[in-house]
C-alpha cells in the first residue's frame, strides 16, 4: 500500500537482475569509504529480512540458538579480519540508538535538504555508526515494527518505525511492499505523536552495515523492543537524550501517572511527591507529556552526553563552515 507522497519513480526490474534498490544500496556501499564487503553482506541481509534478523537476534525466532552458532561460524571462517582489530568493540558499539524526545524526533522527519553530519562523537557516544548523512531527507516510510512483530502478542499498531532517507526508504518500500507505505513528513509526525501518546518513546537507530549511519526512528515499548531489554540486561544499546526529568514538587499530586507511563521506570512516588532515578533517566519525556498537572519537565545534564537536535546541529556545522 503506497501513499501519494515522495514516492520514487520505479524503475523497471529485469527477471534475474538486482532490483533498483540493490544497485542503490550496493552504489552506497562503494561511495562510503571503509564500507567492506562483510559490511554489504550485514546490512543486505538485515534490511532484506529484518523481521528474520531480529526475531533472531531476540531470541524470539524459534531456530534462533542454531542460526546463531551457525552465523557466528561463517563469520570467523569468512572474515577471520574481525577479531583483535576489533575486540574493544561491542555489539553496541555497531547497532545502538540515541533516545530523543518528541521535539528531536520532529525535527529528523522535517529536514527538507539534504544533510552531512560527522564526528558526532559527543551526541553519539559510541565507537562506530555515529553520522547523519541524510538524502532526500524528505522520502520517508513507514513500516511494520520487527520488534513488535517477533512478539506473541505485541503492542498494537505495528506500523511505527520510520525509515528516513535514501537508499533505505526505496529498498524496504520495494522489498517490504506488504509491511510498508509510504508517507508524508506531517503523516510521520503524526506518527510520533500518537506513539508518544501510548507512552512509547523515540529511538534515532545507527548501524555501521547501514553505511554506519541513521537511517530510522523507531517508537518503542519496554515490552517489545529488543534494544531497550538489551539496555535493560546492561547492554548500552541506548545513549541518553541528553536531558532528565525534573519535578516541580509544588506542582506534583503524586497521582502516578508519570511513574506508570516511564518506559524506563525511572519515576516513583517518595512521600508524596514522584522522585526521579537520574541514572535510569534516559531523558525520552515520555513523563512529560502525560503530566496533566505541568509538574515535569526536562532539563539539560550534561554528564548525559549531547542532545541530537539535528536543526542545531546544522546551524553549528554551517557556522563552522561560513
Amino acid at each position: 500500500m503506497s501513499s501519494r507522497h515522495h514516492v520514487p519513480t520505479p524503475n523497471r526490474r529485469w527477471p534475474g537482475l538486482p532490483t533498483p534498490s540493490t544497485r542503490a544500496f550496493l552504489r552506497e556501499a562503494r561511495r562510503t569509504p571503509g564500507y567492506s564487503l562483510r559490511d554489504w553482506v550485514h546490512g543486505y541481509v538485515y534490511a532484506r529480512w529484518p523481521y528474520l534478523y531480529i526475531a533472531v537476534a531476540t531470541g524470539e525466532h524459534p531456530v534462533a540458538p542454531v542460526l546463531g552458532r551457525i552465523g557466528g561460524w561463517f563469520a570467523r571462517r569468512l572474515f577471520p579480519e574481525v577479531t583483535s582489530a576489533s575486540a574493544s568493540i561491542t555489539g553496541a558499539d555497531t547497532y545502538h540508538g540515541k533516545v530523543v524526545p518528541l521535539e528531536a524526533a520532529t525535527q529528523l522527519v522535517s529536514v527538507s535538504e539534504d544533510v552531512r553530519l560527522t564526528d558526532l562523537e559527543q551526541v553519539i557516544p559510541y565507537a562506530l555508526a555515529r553520522d547523519i548523512v541524510l538524502h532526500h531527507p524528505d522520502h520517508i516510510v513507514v513500516l511494520e515494527c520487527p520488534c513488535r512483530a517477533a512478539r506473541a502478542k505485541p503492542c498494537l499498531p505495528l506500523d511505527v518505525c520510520l525509515i528516513v532517507g535514501e537508499p533505505f526508504a526505496t529498498f524496504v518500500a520495494e522489498h517490504h511492499p506488504r509491511r510498508s507505505r509510504w508517507i508524508s513528513s506531517s503523516e510521520a509526525i503524526e506518527i510520533l505523536r500518537s506513539e508518544d501518546e501510548r507512552g512509547h518513546s523515540h529511538h534515532a537507530f545507527f548501524k555501521d552495515a547501514m553505511f554506519g549511519r541513521f537511517y530510522a526512528i523507531c517508537n518503542c515499548c519496554s515490552c517489545c523492543c529488543g534494544a531497550m531489554q538489551a539496555w535493560q540486561h546492561g547492554t548500552p544499546m541506548l545513549a541518553s537524550s541528553g536531558y532528565i526529568s525534573h519535578v516541580e514538587a509544588d506542582q506534583c499530586t503524586a497521582c502516578g501517572s508519570c511513574a506508570d507511563v516511564c518506559p524506563f521506570d525511572a519515576l516513583s512516588m517518595n512521600d508524596g511527591v514522584a522522585c526521579v532515578d537520574e541514572d535510569a533517566c534516559m531523558g525520552c519525556g515520555v513523563c512529560v507529556s502525560h503530566c496533566e498537572r505541568g509538574a515535569l519537565s526536562l532539563v539539560r545534564d550534561p554528564s548525559k552526553g549531547e542532545p541530537l537536535e539535528i536543526q542545531r546541529l546544522i546551524a553549528d556545522a554551517a557556522s563552522a563552515n561560513p
